[in-house]
């Protein structure tokens, strides 16, 4: 089974350029939106339910680049909050997989350590099963500790969302005269954030050709550069991703 941190071998050329790149400016930030698996699915005429197992070791794939790379921090958008409104039985295989994996990466707590992986969940966790509550609960809690590879994985998750109950916190904080409504700023507008602690991306990259951020970090985003890929996240390769 694949997993969040499996081994990927390098080619001797792709050894040697990244070294090459490394010995320049690396990004320390990337967030993808690895789009496409319903419709690679479709291309190939296969079940949407292979089509997002695809997509997820492909997912672990690129993570791997990342590391490799000395990028620092990677975010993935996996789940939006208007995926729930996609049909039951896929909506209950996407919550399988979410669950298998962190039980998965629960069992592979050493292999955490090694790499000094610190994983963080943004998004409204409370629409998710408790199961899966209490297996995010733990890694986050079990990880907080590292700090050289932060994989931050935005699950139940829309921008809109977050930066409403920003607002909502605030708002409840100025009628209990926790602040004054001077207080409201960016800074306490940005500590109000599920995503408190993320750095804003550096660079922000969408696979399968679609040119939209479908409400993904609006609020971080601002000055990231953005890459629209044609290709389907399943079929990103690493030279693909070294040229952005």
């Amino acid at each position: 089974m694949t997993t969040l941190f499996q081994k990927h071998e390098r080619t001797w050329l792709e050894r040697i350029v990244i070294r090459i790149l490394k010995q320049g400016v690396i990004p320390k930030h990337i967030a993808f939106i690895m789009d496409g698996n319903r419709r690679f699915a479709e291309k190939l005429n296969i079940k949407k339910m292979i089509g997002h197992s695809k997509g997820f070791a492909k997912l672990t794939e690129t993570l791997s680049w990342c590391r490799d790379l000395g990028i620092t921090q990677a975010t993935l958008y996996t789940f939006s909050i208007e995926n729930f409104k996609r049909p039951k039985e896929e909506v209950d295989y996407l919550m399988d997989l979410f669950r298998i994996q962190t039980k998965k990466v629960i069992e592979e707590m050493s292999k955490i350590k090694q790499h000094e992986t610190c994983i963080r969940i943004y998004g409204n966790i409370h629409l998710l099963p408790i199961d899966i509550q209490q297996n995010i609960a733990r890694l986050v809690i079990e990880t907080a500790k590292f700090d050289k590879f932060y994989l931050n994985i935005c699950f139940a998750y829309t921008a809109r969302e977050e930066i409403n109950n920003a607002f909502i916190d605030l708002q409840q904080c100025v009628e209990n005269h926790i602040i004054e409504p001077s207080d409201i700023n960016h800074t306490t507008i940005t500590n109000a954030m599920y995503s408190l602690g993320l750095n804003d991306p550096d660079i922000l990259i969408r696979t399968s050709g679609e040119m939209r951020l479908s409400d993904f970090l609006l609020w971080q985003s601002s000055f990231s550069t953005i890459f629209f890929l044609m290709h389907y996240g399943q079929s990103l390769l690493f030279g693909i991703f070294l040229l952005q």
